[in-house]
């Protein structure tokens, strides 16, 4: 006789928690859209609190305008209140109130914390009322994570030129050390047809990490975004930051090498690979 047997519900695994704050980008190709395509994929639950919202495509910046500085702060408050988050990851803070609202909610709570200290859209539009790096430098930097400028950010952050392949590695140690964090160096915008090189400063030591130059399709964005969520995602995986960054890395490369192509009004549209 078959004795049957009770059947026994088993959960799936629950994912990591990640919050972005970052600008909403109507076009899909970059912040909050992009950081939560990009935990999607890595298997975080992600998590998002919008500091403005962007009208813009790859090909042009509208208009943009900030969130009120109270509901920002209840967005954040609300879901750190409500959820064990593993890791935030910020963006777009477009003025020097919003850099400090944020501030003061983060330094209390101790969570890993990825700064991508976006300033300018891909198009070359301004998406900042001031300068926000002194501000961005004393309040945010020194409870971050890791920090990920690119050459041009860098510069701003250092007050002095970031230009050159030779400047990689000093500026990044200058930064981390500045500010008692990690930081990786983005050398996308290097001069030149080689290949491109990152570099990340950790612990005292420098990873650099080169890979073949990609040319990036016409009017794609959200690289900077994208790659700032994906090694977020390996934080909340609890990953070495290391080896977050490399897979990281590796991650955008493939996007950019799968990018979408539409063809509209006689214009055409690029975006990451998703």
């Amino acid at each position: 006789m078959l004795v049957k047997q009770p059947q026994v519900s088993v959960m799936p695994p629950t994912p990591p928690i990640a919050l972005t704050i970052a600008g909403s980008d109507c076009s899909g190709g970059a912040g909050i859209q992009a950081d939560l395509k990009t935990f999607q994929h890595f298997g975080v639950h992600g998590l998002s609190a919008i500091t403005s919202i962007v009208a813009e495509t790859p090909l042009e910046v509208r208009q943009w305008a900030p969130v009120d500085i109270p509901l920002l702060q209840d967005q954040i408050n609300i879901v750190l209140d409500t959820y064990s988050v593993s890791v935030v990851k910020t963006g777009l803070l477009p003025s020097l109130m919003v850099i400090i609202a944020v501030a003061e909610i983060l330094e209390k709570r101790n969570i890993p914390l990825v700064v991508d200290p976006v300033m300018i859209a891909s198009t070359g539009t301004s998406l900042i009322h001031e300068d926000t790096s002194g501000t961005l430098s004393s309040r945010l930097l020194p409870i971050t994570t890791l920090v990920t400028p690119n050459m041009s950010e860098a510069s701003a952050l250092l007050n002095r030129d970031v230009t050159t392949r030779q400047d990689l590695e000093a500026a990044a140690r200058d930064i981390a050390e500045t500010y008692h964090t990690s930081c990786l160096l983005k050398g996308g915008h290097l001069p030149g047809n080689g290949d491109r090189l990152d570099m990340l400063w950790h612990d005292g030591l420098a990873y650099p990490f080169s890979h073949p130059m990609c040319d990036i399709p016409k009017g794609i964005h959200g690289t900077g975004c994208t790659l700032s969520a994906a090694i977020a995602a390996g934080l909340a995986h609890r990953q070495p930051l290391e080896t977050a960054v490399e897979k990281g890395i590796h991650y955008v490369q493939q996007l950019i090498q799968d990018a979408h192509m539409w063809h509209h009004n006689g214009q055409t549209i690029q975006c990451l690979g998703w």
